[in-house]
């Protein structure tokens, strides 16, 4: 994300920020930070009676949506001002995309949301892709700090179509050609330091890879063919599964959102192998953390940017109480992957310094 400030913006205080999205984990983070009263001034199109034409629109939000599957946040509202085709107090909806420039003003940034946008505009882009490739499908992720991506889902030719098809050629086909085709479009090896395959024929689709990389002159995928691991699995093996893996585990160390799937990882162990160094659930953390006994928190998103203030403001004051004891707090989309398992947790949960097993009991 690309982020420029026509003046330093101060906490509790107004002002204007020029933003250029360009990731999955941008578009999530910025659906979080933008709010019903804020402002953006953004190009757009409007239908006419001459057709549709280009414009410049200055909108104050009253709604806003996002669509996780095209990474796409849409914000409807008031024009702020009048030009020849929109009157202002006419109502307009503006798409916010990737590499789509915008201004957003807010009345009051709080702290939070400044330190966060400016970290996650200078933090690593999403360098994790994983390609999963079954029998009769194949599935393509983006793994970021924040967000898993499903980047493409590819299906495979019908069994009557692969059967007509020599044995030989039964996986060199229209269905590798397919993956091959979404690999080269969302794979971009300036900011994927890593891809892995995870699959029983991953050997087979690599050589496939790389054979086609150079009859076509894919210089991208032949320069960066070191990146491309395969991990061999069996049956139908889910992106979580393939992740928790521990050849899988010391692949992806040091890569942007590691952290947060090898720590979601020791907090399963623990709680399957050592359950009074774990816990989960709202009353259950707030205890240990009255005790200092929290090492790692993890906490949803969903909690921690809650709609409602009460409710925010007791878990930002809780992840701030973690740090100040020494603790990490880890906040988790629920579009990552370990963050739809965090919220089958109640969406809060830490691992411990030391045991409480007596924890739901004591009274604090």
């Amino acid at each position: 994300m690309k982020l420029v400030e026509e003046e330093k913006i101060l906490p509790n205080s107004s002002g204007i920020i020029n933003i250029v999205p360009e990731e999955p984990d941008d578009m999530w983070l910025l659906y979080n930070l933008i709010s019903k009263g804020d402002v953006i001034v953004a190009d757009t199109t409007r239908k006419t009676a001459f057709g549709r034409v280009r414009l410049t629109l200055e909108i104050k939000i009253t709604a806003i949506d996002y669509d996780k599957v095209g990474s796409v946040i849409r914000v409807a509202g008031r024009n702020l001002v009048h030009n020849e085709h929109v009157d202002a107090g006419a109502f307009h909806t503006i798409e916010i995309e990737r590499n789509k420039p915008f201004d957003l003003k807010k009345k009051v940034w709080d702290s939070d949301a400044i330190e966060e946008l400016r970290s996650y505009g200078n933090a690593a882009k999403a360098d994790l892709a994983v390609l999963l490739i079954q029998d009769v499908s194949a599935e393509l992720y983006s793994i970021g700090k924040i967000a898993t991506t499903l980047c493409a889902n590819i299906e495979a030719p019908s069994k009557t179509n692969r059967a007509a098809k020599s044995k030989s050629q039964s996986k060199s086909n229209k269905f590798f050609e397919n993956i091959l085709t979404e690999f080269v479009k969302h794979v971009n090896f300036n900011f994927v330091s890593l891809v892995i395959i995870a699959s029983p024929v991953g050997t087979e689709f690599r050589q496939y890879l790389l054979a086609e990389s150079r009859r076509q002159k894919l210089q991208q995928i032949e320069e960066n063919k070191e990146r491309v691991v395969v991990v061999n699995t069996s049956g139908k093996a889910t992106l979580k599964a393939v992740l928790q893996e521990p050849e899988v585990m010391k692949l992806i160390r040091g890569k942007n959102g590691a952290v947060e799937i090898t720590a979601w990882k020791d907090l399963c162990d623990m709680l399957s192998n050592d359950s009074s160094r774990a816990c989960y659930g709202s009353k259950s953390v707030e205890k240990a953390n009255e005790l200092m006994a929290i090492d790692t928190l993890f906490i949803s998103d969903e909690l921690y940017r809650s709609a409602n203030h009460g409710s925010r403001h007791k878990y930002t004051d809780l992840v701030k109480s973690v740090k100040k004891a020494g603790g990490k707090a880890l906040v988790y989309s629920h579009n990552h992957v370990m963050g739809e398992q965090l919220g089958q947790l109640t969406g809060i949960a830490a691992i411990l310094r030391f045991p409480l097993p007596d924890l739901d009991d004591m009274e604090l």
